[in-house]
């Protein structure tokens, strides 16, 4: 009876290509002694965990090594896709044992076998990735640049730091996209220049001069970066930026195998809809700076922007980051690592006996200032 249900599975794969090649791909076996193997982010290649054997990863043969930008206006799926449920069964394609994961994962490890599952990126009517940006921090440099962020956190508590583990970590590609667009932006505001005078008291006060202008200001938006996941907090990923989005590599499976990596549950329009905001903050800033520069101004205030855009193309990226946790005192904090160039961010617990004595160190500092300019 089992050996016809292995047959029965074994030709139900054969109908299905794509399943194989994913099998074969993420599934590669250690010649020596095989185990399996999994992406190496010191060589960029596979590397058994078992026995330290190292392979290549065959390059794509097809035109161009990275993910090409796509039109916009030419997306067929543009729609969230949570799917409304947060777990699901996935069956181990290599020894048949069936697992419960994420409901957006679309790779992890078979816990029983080793085996490196990845989940078809076009089923369920999303789009597949275009490119990965692998890893290039290992895992133990993770550790040691977190070592570092954390002896840098003069308020958290000395316990804490302890509990802090930077051997915890665990590696998953988080979706995003990344939008290209053309801005041509008009815009109204004033800017002030500054002037002093004195007082009848022989004060010396500031008063600010204000103008108004309208201009107009063009840029191109490059690569950028929305958090296609709203399972993660993005003020703390935020912080991990930038990411080298040009630095991907067109997507396959050998890239993702022995990590775990998430479908994208922010669609593309929503996604648009969120770089917009993010452009709008750019341009913004950009817009002020170019007119305290061009008139010499000290302040803009009174700022209306209205922006046009053309020419928007979109990649969807896997994008490298090293993530882990600790308790204390019954609460958890997050930190992660950018696994491309090392960045770390996190939230740590806060001592309140090291905040007062910063704050007692601040005011006798400042009273001794004032005491040194009155002797």
């Amino acid at each position: 009876m089992v050996r016809q249900m292995d047959e029965n599975q074994e030709w139900m794969d054969a109908q299905d290509p794509v399943k194989v090649k994913t099998k074969e791909e993420t599934d590669k076996k250690c010649p020596a002694c095989g185990g399996t193997m999994d992406f190496d982010p010191e060589t960029g290649g596979l590397l058994c965990p078992y026995c330290g054997y190292k392979a290549e990863i065959e390059k794509v043969d097809m035109e161009g090594t990275s993910a090409k930008e796509q039109r916009l206006e030419d997306a067929e799926t543009t729609g969230n896709c949570d799917w409304g449920a947060e777990k699901k069964t996935v069956i181990c394609q290599s020894c048949g044992a069936e697992s419960i994961y994420d409901a957006l994962q679309i790779s992890n490890e078979c816990p029983y076998c080793g085996s490196n599952q990845v989940m078809e990126a076009k089923g369920m009517n999303t789009l597949a990735p275009g490119g990965v940006c692998v890893f290039k921090v290992t895992d133990n440099e993770a550790g040691e640049r977190f070592k570092a962020w954390m002896k840098r956190r003069i308020f958290c508590p000395r316990e804490a730091k302890q509990k802090a583990s930077p051997k915890a970590f665990k590696g998953v590609y988080l979706p995003y996209w990344t939008f290209d667009a053309e801005t041509h932006s008009d815009y109204s505001a004033e800017y002030g220049i500054n002037r002093t005078r004195e007082d009848s008291e022989g004060h010396t006060q500031t008063e600010t001069d204000w103008y108004k202008i309208r201009g107009e200001f063009d840029k191109f938006i490059n690569d950028q970066p929305v958090l296609a996941s709203t399972k993660h907090d993005t003020d703390m990923l935020k912080k991990l930026e930038p990411f080298l989005t040009e630095d991907n590599l067109l997507y396959k499976p050998e890239y993702v195998a022995g990590f775990i990596s998430e479908r994208y549950s922010v669609g593309l329009h929503d996604g648009w809809e969120k770089a917009k905001g993010m452009i709008t903050k750019t341009l913004e800033g950009e817009i002020k700076s170019d007119i305290k520069s061009k008139k010499h101004a000290d302040s803009v205030r009174k700022l209306l922007v209205k922006t046009e855009y053309d020419d928007i193309a979109y990649k969807y990226l896997l994008l490298p980051i090293w993530i882990s946790s600790f308790k204390y005192k019954n609460k958890i904090y997050q930190f992660v690592v950018n696994g491309q160039t090392g960045r770390v961010a996190g939230k740590t617990p806060i001592s309140a006996l090291r905040v007062a004595i910063a704050v007692l160190l601040a005011i006798a500092f400042i009273a001794l200032i004032v005491m040194l300019q009155n002797s």
